[in-house]
């Protein structure tokens, strides 16, 4: 073992499964017999690598293996020593003799002496090829990852090797261990896969997953990555309005005839603009060397250019991506003469979605399409929603030689509720690749280590992404049966039900969706919680089980927790049965503890958890007193929302929670005086349109040095009928003081698409603050 004696990988432990999936490969299959094999007879026997838990093979690598082949060997020593017991010798070909049964991994003089026909450079990137028979077995692949690729495709699918998560593994016990005769080259369809999720991140785990995009941390020993030097929305980073925009106004967009630096784009047809981008990026690419991608992509917002120039484009190209692909071509243009390996990526997304008419992108340039708009619980190329987006990526795939995709598979607005999307990755995945993706970003929870199955996603979409043709239910069972154990059908047909729920109600599924009420019902969550008892029940003896599935249930547990009393309601008025929790105070602790014990991370993205956590504490403290327009009705006719349960604008900027000893329970929103947003609203949920109609209250006050003029105005607005339902102005003299009162907004028919708002009167010196309690409401007789 001359090089690679005592190397070792950083990364976290090994693991395997009990059982062993049978591997479909749907490349190219070949069938090659050694040239020079020590018994000629053999080739149709199996190969032997461990008998009773003795060696009987060795490694064989070439002299002067890549940093990632010396992996490969070493992983496959360990693992196989894990398997069988036995630890098989790593030997260049200069050292091994020739007639010893041998294992080949990577190119070398022994693997062109078996396979002769094959040329690994032909066999596509990341490809991989496994041959053996009684005399030999090849493990190899075109560099820099095809050999450990093909390793770790070998121990998966032949030997029965799992890796759940990072940390999380199993490996069979198998100290005999013979492989049947085989032969396969597969070459994957993607060429850069990427799972954003956490486990996904973490570098062994990744090239374990195949997975190759630019977040994966692997280095060379790992075979690198396909990395970017700069990632997506470049276009203020590369060209910094502090920098540039006093002296070079007519850079940026022109917006209703005016030069702007904010919320705004470039001006992708000044020439002088694009020679400096240009100057920008190639110094971009010198600083760092080995990047495969550079981003020249608009900013994460909208704001494109108005002025004469960049509108004839657009008209000409009957799209805003018409002057982005323009710019971008010139710009590559340059950079291929300098870096002609390097690929220019821009993005077809939000107002540039759709392909221009004629400008065609050229060889070195990716076009990402993104499918932020979509319904994700529909697939993309079938759901009657999705529809603009089927035409959009058609077009694209027609004139694009390098077509990516940045697709969406979580839930932005709150990562911890459940999100009904599973059955449609396995769909979106081959859909892209039907229409000639090469490159696929999946965006999950990045933010979380708690979302819904996010083990499970970020395992499942790795595995379709190496092979899309796989089953996707089998991989879901597999993952349910070798991660959960006995709780494993319970938790299927917790999975089911989700997604049945979703399914069934039609729901227009984004990737910003702040609740749940629109699809799943009481009955839904008392169905849930009783499968999450019986799968908890299942793994009781079994500590490490138990933790797992107690985590899964999180999800379940917030939904509880964000529509507590609005679920209670609704099991009282129907007389139906509720199987929340008894006690809403120390359910909202034990959920808080587990998601903390879990490395939650953000609850939603570039949000801390522990903005939720405080919210979850104060709606589920102590009921506040009622006021007295409640006085004898039933608890099923009104409903007290307290602060906890506003959305805010802008937090700490146009509002911020507060504690408040005059308010009923405590705690307040407030708004500077200084400006007039509706900072403070409350969405209102579906399930109060069967009680219709409601008569509703906002209890307010505010601070102030005059007693003169307007103190604050409220109502509710129907978003998606885009209209007032009620509207009201409120004195100062009305509502100065310590003490919260409650104005009478009326009696209104109440939807889902409604929300109630308050606003301050952008009055500073006059008005400092405004403060608001509560929103109560009572059911008015029909």
């Amino acid at each position: 073992m001359v090089l690679i004696r005592s190397a070792c990988v950083q990364g976290d432990g090994i693991g395997f499964s009990t059982g062993v999936r049978i591997a479909f490969f749907f490349g190219l299959l070949f069938v090659c017999l050694p040239s020079s094999a020590p018994n000629a007879a053999d080739v149709d026997q199996p190969f032997m690598i461990a008998e009773n838990g003795k060696p009987q093979c060795v490694i064989v690598v070439a002299g002067q293996p890549s940093a990632a082949e010396q992996t490969a060997a070493i992983e496959l020593q360990s693992i196989l020593k894990q398997v069988t017991g036995a630890e098989l010798p790593i030997q260049t070909c200069t050292e091994v003799e020739q007639d010893a049964k041998q294992i080949v991994v990577g190119p070398s003089e022994r693997f062109t002496d078996l396979l002769p026909n094959t040329q690994l450079d032909e066999v596509g990137d990341d490809g991989i090829v496994i041959h053996g028979n009684g005399n030999a077995l090849v493990l190899a692949g075109p560099r820099p990852r095809g050999t450990l690729y093909a390793v770790y495709s070998f121990l998966e699918d032949q030997v029965g090797c799992r890796w759940w998560t990072p940390t999380e593994d199993e490996i069979p016990h198998r100290p005999t261990l013979s492989i049947p005769p085989l032969s396969i080259t597969y070459s994957p369809k993607l060429k850069s896969r990427e799972a954003y999720y956490r486990d996904a991140f973490e570098a062994k785990f990744s090239a374990r997953q195949k997975l190759n995009g630019h977040s994966a941390r692997t280095g060379p020993s790992l075979g690198g990555n396909i990395r970017f030097t700069d990632f997506v929305h470049t276009f203020f980073p590369f060209l910094p309005p502090k920098v540039y925009f006093d002296q070079h106004p007519e850079w940026y967009s022109l917006i209703d005839g005016k030069r702007v630096h904010e919320k705004a784009q470039l001006c992708l047809t000044n020439d002088e603009m694009q020679a400096e981008m240009t100057r920008v990026v190639l110094e971009r690419l010198a600083k760092n060397p080995g990047a495969k991608l550079i981003s020249i992509s608009q900013n994460d917002c909208r704001g494109p250019c108005q002025c004469e120039n960049c509108q004839a484009v657009v008209d000409e190209e009957g799209s805003q991506a018409g002057p982005l692909l323009r710019f971008v071509n010139a710009i590559s243009a340059v950079v291929e003469k300098e870096f002609p390996d390097v690929w220019v990526e821009t993005l077809a997304y939000q107002y540039t979605r759709a392909a221009p008419l004629k400008v065609r992108p050229r060889s070195n340039v990716v076009v990402r399409l993104c499918s932020i708009e979509c319904s994700f619980v529909e697939t993309l190329g079938e759901g009657e929603q999705n529809e603009p987006f089927r035409k959009d990526i058609e077009a694209w795939s027609k004139i694009t030689p390098q077509l990516f995709v940045w697709d969406y598979v979580t839930n932005f607005s709150n990562y911890l509720v459940p999100h009904p999307n599973l059955r449609v990755l396995a769909p979106n995945v081959r859909f892209f690749v039907d229409h000639s993706v090469v490159g696929l970003f999946e965006q999950g929870d990045s933010q979380s280590g708690i979302g819904d199955f996010v083990r499970l996603r970020a395992w499942l979409l790795a595995h379709l992404m190496w092979n899309p043709d796989q089953d996707e239910e089998a991989l879901i069972d597999e993952f349910l049966r070798g991660y959960y154990g006995p709780a494993a059908p319970h938790l299927r047909d917790y999975l089911n039900l989700i997604n049945d729920a979703g399914e069934r109600d039609g729901i227009y599924l984004r990737c910003f969706m702040t609740d749940t009420s629109a699809w799943l019902t009481l009955d839904d969550l008392n169905r849930a919680t009783e499968l999450f008892a019986k799968a908890e029940s299942a793994v009781s003896g079994d500590a490490a089980l138990a933790a797992r599935v107690r985590r899964e249930r999180l999800p379940l547990d917030h939904v509880w927790l964000s529509r507590y009393k609005s679920l209670k309601r609704s099991a009282l008025i129907g007389n139906t049965p509720f199987a929340g929790p008894d006690d809403l105070q120390a359910a909202c602790e034990d959920f808080i503890r587990v998601c903390r014990r879990e490395g939650v991370g953000n609850w939603r993205e570039r949000h801390p958890f522990d903005e939720r956590a405080n919210l979850l504490i104060r709606k589920s403290g102590p009921p506040a007193a009622l006021p007295p327009q409640a006085a004898g009705v039933p608890p099923a006719d009104w409903i007290d929302y307290q602060d906890g349960e506003f959305s805010i604008a802008r937090a700490g900027e146009w509002a911020e929670f507060v504690e408040d000893t005059a308010a009923s329970d405590g705690h307040a929103v407030r708004m500077p005086g200084n400006h007039f947003e509706w900072a403070a609203s409350l969405p209102l949920s579906d399930d109060i349109a069967s009680l219709n109609p409601w008569h509703v209250y906002v209890a307010a006050r505010c601070e102030a040095t005059t007693q003169e003029g307007n103190a604050m105005t409220m109502g509710i607005y129907d978003s998606a009928e885009k209209k007032s339902v009620a509207h009201q102005s409120v004195l100062v003299q009305q509502a100065a003081g310590a003490e919260y009162r409650l104005y009478d907004l009326g009696t209104h028919t109440l939807s889902g698409s409604m929300y109630i708002w308050v606003a301050p009167p952008k009055r500073p010196g006059k008005v400092q603050s405004v403060y608001v309690d509560r929103v109560f409401m009572i059911r008015s007789p029909q």
